[in-house]
């Protein structure tokens, strides 16, 4: 069993509380079912938001999916010009014997074009 790092995004189209608790446990769940994860798989997340964000904190939505005694904390993306707003980023600390090139990383929505550089993204762009 080995420590592996998933990250995730996902860029939410408003900042109203739901739309986030909605598209933050979108991603959670992406990422879990794509690397066949379960609540006890998980070590720690770390969850980023932009500063344009600030209606709940993206944890709090994990804490509703299960996440009661699994490390969580929020923190701010850097502000950076040009850079896309309203986006929910995530790094999960997991383990798994799945191999680092295995690990399927999830970018939902907007967000799907941070990182069209990795083979093995899950993306979801906007409809």
């Amino acid at each position: 069993m080995a420590v592996r790092a998933i990250r995730g995004a996902t860029q939410l189209e408003s900042d109203e509380r739901e739309h986030m608790l909605e598209r933050v446990s979108e991603m959670v769940l992406d990422a879990m079912g794509a690397n066949g994860l379960t609540l006890d798989d998980f070590i720690s997340v770390i969850f980023t938001a932009t500063s344009d964000l600030h209606s709940e904190f993206p944890a709090y939505a994990a804490r509703q999916l299960g996440f009661t005694d699994i490390p969580l904390i929020c923190a701010r993306e850097l502000e950076i010009a040009g850079s896309m707003p309203r986006v929910v980023r995530m790094m999960a600390h997991v383990e798994t014997d799945l191999a680092r090139a295995d690990i399927t990383h999830v970018y939902l929505h907007g967000a799907a074009a941070l990182r069209s550089d990795l083979a093995k993204v899950r993306s979801v762009p906007d409809a």
